[in-house]
């Protein structure tokens, strides 16, 4: 499989770079906001058309003036190093404005570094304002479309140039059983920090600024014979924290990635001493929507020893969903247990994947009311049979007498049963309950 060749999509901010992005891409969305730098990291997407395929990339606003501002560097700096390893440019302007100072800045970098470059005029919704876009000619590029990401006008041209200048391949396709892997937690707990360590590249801006990462980024890494995919998230605060639109935003990005992983990596800042309370939801919600987790602990090289025994007396309330889940300490700054992340993740997913056999479910499931029965106005409950449906997540069916009798105290009860005598620690178990099979 030949690899795929890299189509960049670059220009200053609010010229609409995401909106072609996503107009292009069916499978990742970019953060939209009428918002200067609303896109910080630069995130992919594989796209097909007329049986050619190519890797999509969006990057952040970019501009070459001068600026002390940390973030808007890092911003420049990973779009110029994802530009130079393109095969295709397309640089962005506002076809409504017209070109301006930091259209040519670019424009001149982009000659300088040779690149195959197609100028794509957005914001044009009609032939008259077509008809105005002379000026773009000056920049020196050969190639230039006027179209309309917003409202789709001319993408099918500019899709139809990019595929006759690529070779033809064939986008790779995903197993299905790739472990994904989702990075949860506030801001400024080492996400970032922990993706890029992982991944052994300066992949995502780290900032001391809260609310740094903005979407999720999804990465694939080798291990050992198989995938993992991670993504990074946007830092998620209390609701009632989350005034501005655009965090809104962020937050159900989180969210939405979370619900599409099957481990979640928690992270938490061990400096502060104690979970706080969007933490633990953060926790139950991931646990309750049958994901995998392992809480981990970051920054454990600030902690001293009074401040370990505060740990253990704030978790203490929490016994009863703390030794359901993985938990690791680790330091992002200098590599305490880092390279065991994986090796945790890969026996959570082992886990979280295995298969049972029913007949062994349905004896351990009925001993266990056996010597302890369990009553519903003095009538026992029954379990006439257990079947397991489907792994990651681990899904049975319990085929008993009354059904509406199961409640949560009754399937915890089999759920403390089930971890007793198999190993599942971070793994959730979903239950069905039906009167026949």
């Amino acid at each position: 499989m030949s690899k795929l060749s890299k189509v960049v999509i670059v220009g200053r901010v609010n010229v609409g770079k995401s909106t072609l992005f996503n107009r292009l891409s069916s499978d990742v969305k970019s953060i939209t906001f009428d918002y200067p730098g609303v896109t910080r990291d630069f995130i992919k997407d594989d796209v097909c058309w007329q049986n050619k395929c190519f890797e999509l990339i969006d990057t952040g606003g970019v501009s070459l003036k001068k600026t002390s501002d940390e973030i808007l560097r890092e911003v420049r700096q990973k779009a110029l190093e994802v530009v130079k390893d393109s095969d295709i440019v397309l640089l962005v302007c506002d076809g409504k404005i017209g070109v301006v100072d930091e259209d040519r800045d670019i424009s001149k970098l982009l000659h300088k570094l040779g690149k195959r470059v197609v100028l794509v005029a957005n914001k044009i919704d009609s032939q008259l304002e077509e008809a105005k876009q002379y000026e773009f000619q000056k920049l020196g590029h050969k190639d230039i479309f006027s179209i309309s990401a917003q409202h789709g006008r001319g993408i099918g041209e500019l899709l139809d140039h990019i595929a006759e200048h690529i070779p033809e391949t064939k986008k790779i396709d995903v197993k299905e059983d790739i472990c994904k892997i989702v990075l949860l937690g506030k801001p400024n707990v080492g996400k970032s920090s922990l993706l890029n360590t992982l991944l052994n590249q300066e992949r995502a801006i780290v900032s001391d600024v809260p609310g740094t990462t903005r979407e999720p980024i999804h990465e694939k890494i080798r291990f050992f014979k198989g995938d993992i995919q991670i993504t990074d998230t946007a830092g998620v605060r209390r609701k009632r924290s989350v005034k501005e639109e655009l965090e809104t935003f962020m937050v159900k990005t989180s969210f939405k990635a979370l619900k599409g992983a099957n481990v979640v990596l928690l992270l938490v800042d061990a400096s502060v001493g104690r979970l706080s309370d969007q933490e633990l939801k953060l926790a139950f919600y991931a646990f309750e929507n049958h994901k995998a987790l392992i809480i981990l602990f970051n920054k454990y090289d600030l902690i001293s020893d009074e401040l370990k025994e505060q740990w253990k007396f704030n978790l203490a309330p929490y016994k009863y969903f703390m030794k359901k889940v993985e938990t690791m300490n680790i330091s992002c700054k200098d590599g305490k247990n880092i390279g065991k992340v994986l090796k945790k993740v890969d026996a959570v997913w082992k886990r979280y994947s295995q298969t049972f056999s029913n007949e062994d479910l349905t004896l351990i499931f009925k001993e266990a009311l056996q010597k302890k029965p369990l009553f519903h106005n003095t009538i026992p409950l029954a379990v006439r049979a257990v079947k397991q449906l489907a792994t990651a997540p681990i899904t049975l069916l319990i085929i008993a007498n009354v059904p509406v009798w199961f409640g949560p105290s009754q399937l915890g009860f089999f759920d403390n049963i089930l971890r007793k005598n198999f190993k599942l620690k971070g793994v959730p178990i979903k239950y069905l309950v039906r009167k026949k099979g």
